[in-house]
């Protein structure tokens, strides 16, 4: 019933992957929503009650193994999409002319999929935050 109200809204559902792997909590149904035509956003809900980690990697690495996205997927979830939750898709979310540059460069991967496979290895390189390399 939840996927149908939803299917009608305007709402993008959010899943917080780090907070349910560090509170042991009941995996939301990613991929039944995704199957139904909902797009999905992704983040880590960094803090220190109920999920430590702003590893953005491993969120990415949990929506492909515990909630068996493509990685092409996770990244939507956890980029564009987040920033259409946010309201900010127009200035956020990816990589455009005219756009806020808040992006990563990774070490020399083979493929996208390497990403995920590899959690827990950091394979970031540069960060760069409105342009300013950090």
């Amino acid at each position: 019933a939840e996927i149908e109200c939803l299917l009608g809204s305007e709402t993008m559902p959010t899943v917080l992957p780090g907070a349910a792997f560090f509170l042991n909590m009941r995996l939301s149904p990613v991929r039944k929503m995704m199957d139904a035509g909902l797009p999905v956003a992704m983040a880590s809900d960094f803090n220190p009650g109920s999920s430590p980690s702003g590893n953005m990697q491993t969120i990415i690495s949990f929506a492909c193994i515990n909630y068996r996205m493509t990685p092409q997927e996770a990244f939507n979830a956890t980029t564009l999409n987040s920033a259409y939750a946010m309201g900010i898709s127009k200035t956020h979310g990816s990589i455009a002319k005219g756009k806020i540059a808040n992006f990563y460069i990774t070490k020399e991967i083979p493929n996208l999929e390497y990403m995920p496979y590899y959690y827990g290895t950091n394979k970031v390189e540069r960060v760069f935050l409105n342009g300013i390399e950090y």
